[in-house]
């Protein structure tokens, strides 16, 4: 199979003949129709986060099972699924007590010792994020994908494996939204616009969006945002807190800059909570001042939305099938995968929303 593999960070990838293995017990091999293009991809790319190489990136993504190992139970040969990259196994801790999202996954992944999945002549291939979906064909564990409707569309499909499921998985999950309470989301990416619409599919009062492309910006009012702000105002923070009389009840960051963090915690309101959802510098650190902690007001994080992806992603293929979520005006590109490098030169730029990869 054609597949984009990286050999070296900071080096564009490379289209490559790359063999792989047959399911074993528990594994589903689904043929890829489409990829989206993630910042958190671009993270591992450009090496600002470790990664064990040569490597195949993509994690975003939709296709066909065409064949499953033994004891396969979730799926079946024809379905249409979509992948996660937060794989879980079941059984452990975080799996029991119904935060599935942080399951480590060791289960999900072959032995040591077993034959690798991916391999070029007899050289392995690491697999990123449990799924590798930058290629034609990908092997994963049965808990890294998801049965949905046959009718939804395949590149609309693959955005829910990731931004969808983080930026809505913020609101639904981590923030709790009531409806009515305010809303500030920082950076109108795939995972920002996701969070707005979901924020109005909730019924959020005020939702404004933060950012510093004026065409984020207006997508951002076209999925639901009542009020947008050029992140690049030296008042944009203020001007938050005048919009919500007081500062917002939910501040969700979805850039992964330790400035946005900043903006998130400055517009809360009194007992207040930020959501960051952004890929940082691993060196970086997001805290309250004394004040904050005074005011109640919290940080948190949400992994991959704290999803529970087998129930959430059926769940969000139904809304954009009742024209709740808006997912056709999220995607601003589709290409070829041998147009991958050009994808992420864009995704660089920071102009573009929501690149696709997809295939024959």
């Amino acid at each position: 199979m054609k597949a984009a593999v990286l050999f070296e960070a900071k080096t564009p990838l490379s289209i490559e003949d790359v063999t792989i293995d047959k399911p074993a017990a528990h594994e589903v091999l689904i043929r890829t129709v489409a990829c989206g293009v993630c910042r958190s991809d671009l993270h591992f790319v450009d090496g600002a986060y470790p990664h064990p190489l040569p490597g195949i990136p993509g994690h975003e993504a939709a296709g066909v099972v065409e064949a499953v190992g033994e004891e396969v139970r979730s799926v079946k040969v024809g379905d249409h699924v979509v992948t996660c990259l937060s794989a879980f196994c079941g059984h452990c801790e975080f799996c029991v007590t119904g935060h599935m999202s942080l399951c480590l996954g060791a289960d999900t992944k072959r032995a040591k010792g077993a034959p690798p999945r991916l391999k070029i002549g007899d050289q392995p291939i690491a697999q990123m994020l449990n799924l590798s979906a930058y290629a034609e064909m990908m092997l994963v564990h049965e808990h890294a994908c998801v049965a949905i409707d046959r009718e939804m569309p395949m590149d609309r499909a693959a955005l829910i494996g990731c931004a969808v499921t983080t930026g809505a998985g913020a609101i639904f999950n981590a923030a709790e939204l009531v409806p009515g309470e305010t809303v500030c989301v920082v950076g109108c990416g795939g995972i920002g616009l996701a969070a707005v619409n979901a924020a109005k599919i909730a019924g959020a009062g005020k939702i404004i969006a933060i950012d510093p492309v004026a065409e984020k910006r207006a997508t951002a009012e076209k999925l639901g945002a009542t009020h947008t702000i050029d992140a690049l105002s030296e008042t944009a923070a203020d001007e938050v807190v005048e919009i919500s009389r007081g500062g917002v009840h939910h501040a969700i960051e979805a850039v992964g800059r330790p400035q946005s963090a900043a903006t998130a915690v400055k517009v809360l309101r009194r007992g207040g909570t930020a959501t960051i959802l952004g890929m940082m510098p691993l060196s970086e650190k997001v805290g309250l001042s004394a004040l904050d902690l005074l005011a109640d007001k919290k940080v948190q994080g949400a992994l991959m939305g704290r999803n529970h992806f087998p129930v959430d992603i059926p769940r969000l293929v139904d809304f954009y099938q009742r024209g709740l979520l808006d997912l056709d005006t999220i995607i601003a590109d589709r290409m070829p995968l041998e147009r991958i490098n050009d994808a992420f030169d864009e995704l660089r730029k920071g102009d573009t929303t929501r690149s696709v990869i997809t295939f024959a």
